[in-house]
């Protein structure tokens, strides 16, 4: 609103000059502008900690079995009488090569679980991934950082000296202290730790595939050769049998007590056997997969009779036994 002032001979007088109504409401609308547009960057940094897609865990499928009928509680009964029982919903046990109770294979795992490199290699890279986590979490928290540096002087003689009081020896100590934080107002630093997480969950199944990877593997090459070696004593046996045989049929032949034809048969029932037990030496010995597994001087090759005797079973079979 203005006005102006004008004198005549009675006194001051006072004019008002008319406002614009679209004026007015010009101003109103800037007014109103302006509110709207502070609410609506208030909310945008009130709200600027949910930006971002959340991860949803996708759900389970609806599966109960790996296979296509159910399996039977109770399996049937073994040579021995016994019965393994099937846990539904049961944990694997994380060294379940002990099951096998065989202290030669428990071990050999421990030796190549320490020595492989694989495995090794897959650990290590699970550590790192784990520290760049820590790292950028380090984010989160105010940055101090302290300075101090001493300095002893002294100036020439033949100028003018620094310090007021005339000293050409003199100390100068500078002590510095910065601290500096970083708002996470968009919210990146936690989507970045949150990728970094994902990357460390990512390395821990590889680190969890090498170690079952690694423990099957060599479970499964130590029990073949124990076969093969255990194969190879009862072939042994069998020809020392059918050689002892033969001594007797050709003594029998020899007295009239046998003929031929048993000698003959015989002696083919030992070919047989003796043609049997090349091919197991040579499989036996044809670097085994554990021989890759672990260092030749830590090698230790479990008895065929601490394996071959016992049976993988489940838990409560083995309470039962």
């Amino acid at each position: 609103m203005g006005g102006e002032i004008g004198n005549n001979a009675g006194g001051v007088v006072f004019r008002r000059k008319p406002v614009s109504i679209a004026n007015c409401l010009m101003s109103r609308a800037a007014a109103r502008w302006l509110a709207n547009t502070t609410a609506l960057a208030a909310a945008m940094l009130i709200s600027s900690c949910a930006v971002g897609p959340d991860f949803v865990h996708p759900a389970a499928p609806e599966v109960t079995r790996y296979t296509r009928e159910p399996l039977a509680h109770i399996s049937p009964a073994d040579g021995s009488g016994g019965r393994q029982v099937f846990l539904q919903g049961g944990d694997v046990p994380q060294n379940w090569w002990t099951l096998f109770r065989s202290p030669a294979l428990d071990a050999l795992i421990a030796q190549a679980l320490q020595n492989n490199p694989t495995l090794q290699a897959a650990l290590a890279t699970l550590r790192s991934a784990k520290e760049s986590v820590y790292a950028q979490e380090g984010k989160f928290f105010p940055l101090a950082q302290a300075n101090f540096n001493p300095t002893r002087q002294r100036s020439s003689e033949a100028i003018a000296p620094v310090p007021a009081n005339g000293a050409t020896v003199f100390e100068l100590d500078t002590a510095q202290l910065q601290v500096g934080y970083t708002f996470d107002v968009w919210g990146l630093n936690r989507r970045t730790v949150e990728s970094l997480e994902a990357l460390a969950d990512v390395q821990r199944f590889q680190a969890e595939a090498a170690y079952l990877s690694l423990t099957a593997n060599l479970v499964v090459a130590a029990i073949t050769e124990a076969s093969l070696r255990g194969q190879i004593d009862a072939t042994e046996q069998i020809i020392s049998i059918n050689s002892k045989m033969l001594d007797i049929l050709r003594h029998q032949l020899d007295v009239g007590y046998a003929n031929r034809s048993d000698v003959a048969a015989q002696e083919a029932a030992l070919a047989q056997a003796r043609a049997t037990l090349p091919p197991l030496p040579r499989n036996a010995t044809s670097s085994p997969l554990w021989l890759a597994l672990i260092p030749a001087r830590d090698r230790a090759k479990p008895s065929g009779s601490s394996i071959c005797t016992c049976r993988p079973i489940f838990p409560s079979a083995s309470r039962r036994s």
